[in-house]
């Protein structure tokens, strides 16, 4: 199997690299902005996700087996709205299987919990942008498997060095109260997305933690785990923004039941 990881050298990306080499996979990886880190069985390949045309070229060179997109760029609706669609028409042309990670944030927070037949409603840009990248990968390539998650943790995650910050004092801000999520280990989340590569698995999944926990519950478990202080500043989004879902419970039974991998809780990882 020929394996594309795009968005390779992002915190999912990186781990996906990782887990992917060691199963003998043939890998090719692209990077963007960030320069690449050597690896003697990753082939790198720079690729600019909002050129059609770079798209194009690559997947239809290449031929791999599976891709699987993990570029993520919030405040860049080109690159998160548009670019999958560039990835799902040279996939459908080639007949690559793809994997699109998108997020939690197409739901609203509204309903008590969101299984895979839930519509997506966001609130936010970026949340309407992973909508909108959905239903664009679907209508050009209707063998996708779309992977909705949520907060990744582990390997040092951007949440985990804010709570660090919060907690050693060398940050201002704080910690929303009533701000929930369901977050998965990033080491789970990879596993569960090359599983996800073989052609089998279509449609909507959900990859998340059973757990769901407001940053502030999350931050204190953090800091307990890295044996630092757990005094950490609270707020309520609702109060003080920004603006955007509060609770946001993605139910993850239904895709968990066909993966061998096991997407543990915070509470699990964080003991």
């Amino acid at each position: 199997m020929t394996l594309l990881i795009v968005g390779a050298t992002g915190h999912l990306g990186s781990q996906l690299l990782t887990q992917a080499t060691r199963t003998g996979r043939t890998v090719t990886a692209t990077h963007h902005r960030r320069t690449p880190t050597h690896h003697p069985h990753i082939h790198w390949t720079p690729l600019d996700l909002r050129s059609p045309h770079q798209v194009h070229t690559l997947i239809t060179t290449l031929r791999p087996t599976a891709i699987i997109n993990a570029a993520s760029r919030p405040h860049d609706w080109p690159t998160t709205a548009q670019g999958p669609g560039h990835l799902a028409r040279a996939a459908a042309t080639t007949g690559a299987h793809l994997v699109h990670v998108s997020s939690d944030a197409v739901f609203s927070g509204h309903a008590p919990s969101y299984d895979e037949t839930a519509h997506p409603d966001p609130l936010t840009p970026y949340g309407a942008a992973k909508a909108a990248a959905e239903t664009v990968v679907t209508a050009l390539h209707p063998t996708t498997a779309i992977a909705r998650t949520s907060l990744i943790l582990g390997d040092d995650s951007p949440h985990e060095h804010r709570v660090r910050d919060l907690a050693n004092g060398t940050t201002t801000g704080a910690l929303f109260t009533d701000d929930l999520r369901c977050p998965v280990h990033v080491h789970d989340l990879a596993a569960a997305l090359l599983e996800l590569t073989d052609p089998a698995h279509t449609g909507i999944h959900h990859l998340a933690g059973p757990h769901a926990l407001s940053r502030h519950e999350l931050g204190v478990l953090i800091a307990r785990h890295r044996g630092l202080p757990t005094t950490l500043p609270r707020a309520r989004r609702a109060e003080v923004g920004p603006p955007g879902p509060l609770e946001i419970r993605l139910d993850s039974t239904r895709t968990q039941r066909r993966l061998t991998t096991t997407l543990r809780g915070a509470r699990d990882f964080l003991t």
